[in-house]
């Protein structure tokens, strides 16, 4: 069994919030009236009424146990009337639940409840207070009664369907748990994080692929972005070619952070017929200081030469290599120069050649070429028109998975 990846304390204190809030409405909940209660029939007789009155001060002023020890005195008192316990296990209810005596406090409530005193208001509170009391005791096969009991009166009870989950989770119940999340129309970051430690559990590394892009698109963060960019790159079938496009999209998620990636990525970019991209990322290297510093400066100038060089000699043969490429009818290499020209912020022209170089459906990797074209379209600003071309990459190679993740870039960036 696979570790959590996300811990639970990440997810989990905020349900914990709800119990406590559940268990801490009963301390608020007086037995009214005791002072002044009239010792007739069916009310509290004196010697009930004053140990009762005491073990409720003493609650009130937080000393829950001695409370507890109080009621003991009244519970030795028989003859007790219905009314009379039903006001001693009230106080019991609220003094056991805040000194943390679960199994007091448990049959405290489930009398209160099966009583049929409790008001309309109070029954679904006090049902809802003894499911968290129960999960706070670990009992997770009674809290899930409970909380299930409470969601059949009330079934739009999110924060009862938001501890549902957390036991069925906290208690091994994964496919239960799962299954609740999936139900939900608009599940948080939370119960997502959640699944997807279900789904490493139960190594369904496709779902947990699913879940990552949720927490990507919905709450993006560096770490979605890198685990979802280091997993599409170990998927089986994905073409090493599309490694720049990997970094890319690193890039664009502030990802690189080493010397050795920005290198390759500028080596890449010049190898794919790109030098205007090399030279940017070469230069955004150097303003943040991780390139032209330590040990390999020297060859980090280099390579920042060649870039600045293999641009300008581009820019000089271009007409050239355009005229070319149309004649032999080259899709991969026009749509490369049209990025290129795209990237060194010549769009129109360049995007008109990658246009031209879909259309003649003679591209070895088409599905990179559209891939390309939205990136493309994306860096000029038009971003529908990247979305509606994200939306024809297909393939099994990755380019598919890079073009949704383009798409969740551009709807929900960082």
């Amino acid at each position: 069994m696979m570790k959590d990846i996300f811990p639970m304390s990440k997810f989990r204190l905020a349900h914990l919030g709800l119990v406590m809030a559940a268990i801490g409405f009963t301390a608020a909940v007086p037995v009214v009236g005791l002072s002044s209660i009239a010792y007739a029939a069916d009310t509290v007789r004196a010697e009930v009424g004053k140990p009762l009155q005491e073990a409720q001060k003493l609650a009130s002023a937080g000393k829950n146990k001695e409370a507890l020890a109080k009621l003991k005195e009244a519970d030795a008192i028989g003859g007790k009337s219905p009314n009379e316990t039903y006001l001693i296990e009230r106080v019991r209810a609220s003094a056991a639940a805040a000194a943390g005596d679960n199994d007091a406090a448990a049959k405290a409530f489930e009398y209160l409840i099966n009583s049929g005193k409790l008001s309309g208001a109070e029954a679904p509170k006090f049902t809802e207070a003894l499911a968290g009391i129960y999960y706070r005791a670990k009992d997770y096969p009674k809290a899930i009664t409970w909380i299930e009991r409470s969601l059949k009166d009330n079934p739009n009870n999110a924060q009862m369907h938001d501890l549902l989950t957390q036991t069925y989770y906290i208690s091994g119940k994964y496919a239960e748990a799962a299954k609740d999340i999936n139900a939900s129309k608009n599940p948080n970051e939370g119960q997502l994080q959640m699944l997807a430690n279900i789904q490493l559990k139960q190594n369904d590394k496709a779902g947990y692929v699913q879940t990552l892009e949720k927490l990507a698109g919905s709450y993006p963060k560096s770490s979605y972005w890198a685990d979802l960019l280091n997993r599409v790159s170990g998927k089986p079938g994905f073409s090493s070619a599309l490694s720049l496009d990997v970094l890319r999209l690193r890039m664009a998620n502030g990802l690189l952070t080493k010397p050795g990636e920005y290198m390759e990525m500028s080596q890449l970019s010049l190898q794919a017929g790109n030098p205007a991209e090399a030279v940017k990322i070469v230069d955004q290297g150097y303003k943040k200081s991780i390139l032209g510093v330590g040990a390999d400066a020297a060859r980090q100038q280099r390579l920042k030469d060649l870039a600045a060089k293999t641009l300008a000699d581009g820019e000089k043969s271009e007409p050239t290599q355009e005229a070319e490429l149309i004649k032999n009818r080259d899709a991969d290499g026009l749509g490369d120069l049209g990025f290129g020209l795209v990237t060194a912020g010549k769009a129109d022209k360049g995007l008109d050649l990658m246009n031209q170089a879909v259309k003649m459906d003679t591209a070895k990797r088409p599905d990179a070429l559209k891939l390309h074209l939205g990136i493309a379209q994306m860096q000029a600003g038009k971003k529908a028109a990247a979305l509606a071309t994200f939306k024809t990459v297909k393939g099994t190679d990755g380019a598919a998975d890079l073009a949704r993740y383009w798409t969740l870039q551009i709807n929900h960036p960082m």
